[in-house]
């Protein structure tokens, strides 16, 4: 059944208010704020993280997967440098600045304490990636650049912690190298700071990034929406213009409006000939204007007209359909409104007497905002422990705990999960089945269990910084291992075969891995991780995975068996014990 279609399965209720996030740090110390940057802060994924994680942290509050921040420029931007006319002129002055920036977002939130001076020697390890001629000796008290046994430039190395210094320094060796290699002369000031930053995260955990301009604005709206409209989507049938879908956040959702329906004026304007991309063009504009619709629904005669107000809306990440008496959720990122599209959906399938459970597909799922991932537990769980994230920032430890009440009222669910799956994803997964709330099924996840807080620099850019690991709720690491599933469908339709029948007689064959998985605790060497994870290779999922979701769901005395292996917890962490937790309530 298309998504289209599947959005309008179940009759349309009242919207259910999401769950409140209330959050407080774990240590009562608090970092020095840095000043706002822009006065548009870009929120983080994962943001798992975002964390998303998914860069600052404006309140406790609003922590995400990724959380955000805004930092100050470090100096005022210099007149652009002069070169000859037929290279690129380069803003010193602002790729000063973005230096600055960073070095003072990175040092107090690294996972292990670098210092300025490491991140500027990193960094500048672009001047020979550029040209394999120019090389830095830094082993004296001079930092030295060199052509070959040349020397170009040199200067006493600052302090190891002075910012300002080591940004200056860096942008003196950068324009030294400009003036005498035709190399980095022609690149572009975005070719010189992400070639800058590629060299310094080279050092540090695969996560940690700097993203460009461009990407950096396509990825904000992915996570928070971009330009305001009506959020509709649009096709052409002839010289018709057609609603194809509904997003479920958007100002058209609870209007009448639905797929189907031919669009035949956005105020006043005929679409009548006009291409899908003209009208869109014509649904957008400010947040909160208004936009009339004129709509003819299909095996209707007269037109309708709808005013709606235009909002930013992300783009659209739940998608549900019926699969007999099971409704299955599928999940493709966390946005800033994954856990409402999920509130919306579970409202109304709910609302159906027959329904026997719920699958969640999150297979391909590569994560997001890591708050998205916690309150989208919350939805299913009574209470208790859905993460926590470690790090050496104070800012970054958490407590993420929730409670309010299942919405489901302790409906059976089963888990998708496949190779891909990662991030705030695995922290879903993992959060529900330690809890015995849900049976995963598939093969292992991928294992990136490191959260990113995201700055937005002076140049627009972002820089993902990785600050802290995520335990899931038995204090098992999921950065490396990842999510063991109950019942492994990456194994071949044999071994699929013999573990289903295994289950009927009462037992789970990859309970020992289950078990393997859940006591591992940090640090963990490869080989264990390894070894672990041999029990059911990473694969990319497929049908087997909802054939034997659905066989488990509607078998109870399977179920019961697959939710019985997650070993007990033995040391619970006591979210009400502590007043500094995390908690997510609904």
């Amino acid at each position: 059944m298309p998504a289209s279609t599947a959005r309008r399965l179940f009759p349309l209720p009242l919207r259910r208010a999401l769950p409140c996030i209330l959050i407080a740090t774990l240590l009562v110390s608090q970092p020095v704020p840095l000043r706002a940057q822009s006065n548009s802060p870009a929120p983080g994924p994962d943001s798992l993280p975002s964390s998303q994680p998914d860069a600052a942290q404006p309140t406790p509050a609003k922590a995400e997967a990724a959380t955000q921040v805004d930092v100050p420029p470090a100096a005022t931007p210099d007149a652009p440098e002069a070169v000859e006319p037929d290279k690129p002129s380069v803003d010193m002055g602002l790729v000063h600045s973005v230096i600055a920036t960073a070095l003072q977002f990175l040092a107090p939130r690294t996972l292990e304490a670098h210092t300025s001076r490491d991140f500027t020697l990193w960094g500048l390890g672009c001047l020979t990636a550029l040209d394999p001629m120019l090389t830095l000796d830094t082993r004296g008290a001079d930092i030295r650049l060199l052509a070959g046994q040349t020397s170009l430039l040199s200067q006493a190395a600052p302090a190891a912690g002075n910012t300002e210094d080591w940004a200056r320094l860096a942008v003196d060796f950068i324009s030294a190298a400009r003036a005498h290699s035709e190399s980095v002369a022609d690149a572009s000031r975005e070719d010189l700071v992400q070639a800058f930053f590629d060299e310094l995260f080279n050092h540090l955990d695969p996560y940690s990034r700097y993203i460009g301009p461009s990407s950096a604005t396509t990825d904000r709206q992915a996570r928070v929406g971009g330009e305001a409209d009506a959020g509709l989507s649009l096709t052409r049938k002839g010289r018709d213009i057609v609603i194809s879908a509904v997003n479920a956040n958007g100002p058209a959702w609870t209007a009448t409006v639905d797929p189907g329906d031919k669009l035949l004026a956005v105020n006043n304007r005929l679409t009548a000939g006009q291409s899908v991309e003209t009208v869109t063009s014509w649904l957008r504009g400010e947040e909160d204007s208004r936009v009339t619709l004129r709509l003819l629904s299909p095996g209707q005669r007269r037109g309708h007209t709808v005013v709606l107000h235009r909002a930013k809306v992300p783009p659209e990440t739940v998608f549900a359909f019926a699969s007999g008496p099971l409704v299955v959720l599928r999940v493709t990122s966390f946005s800033s409104d994954t856990a409402e599209e999920m509130s919306q959906y579970l409202d109304q399938a709910t609302q159906d007497p027959t329904l026997k459970g719920l699958i969640i597909d999150l297979r391909g799922n590569r994560g997001g905002v890591l708050q998205q991932a916690v309150t989208a537990a919350a939805l299913l769980l009574d209470r208790g422990v859905a993460a926590v994230t470690d790090g050496r920032d104070q800012q970054a430890n958490h407590i993420w705990a929730v409670q309010g009440g299942d919405m489901t009222n302790g409906l059976p669910i089963a888990i998708l999960v496949d190779g891909r799956t990662a991030s705030a994803a695995e922290i879903l997964a993992a959060a529900l089945a330690d809890h015995r709330r849900a049976v995963v099924i598939g093969s292992s996840t991928l294992g990136k269990g490191l959260v990113q807080t995201v700055a937005q620099l002076p140049d627009e850019g972002e820089l993902f910084v990785t600050w802290s690991r995520v335990i899931a709720p038995l204090h098992w690491p999921l950065q490396g291992l990842g999510v063991m599933p109950q019942l492994c469908t990456s194994l071949g339709e044999t071994e699929m075969t013999r573990q289903m029948h295994e289950l009927a007689a009462g037992t789970l064959e990859n309970q020992p891995a289950v078990e393997a998985s859940r006591l591992a605790r940090f640090p963990l060497p490869v080989s264990r991780i390894l070894a672990i994870r041999k029990a059911c290779p990473a694969a990319l999922g497929s049908d087997r995975d909802l054939e034997v979701a659905r066989a488990v769901l509607q078998n109870p005395k399977w179920y019961k068996t697959a939710i019985a292996a997650m070993p007990e917890d033995s040391a619970s962490v006591s979210a009400s014990a502590s007043a500094s937790a995390a908690s997510v309530t609904h």
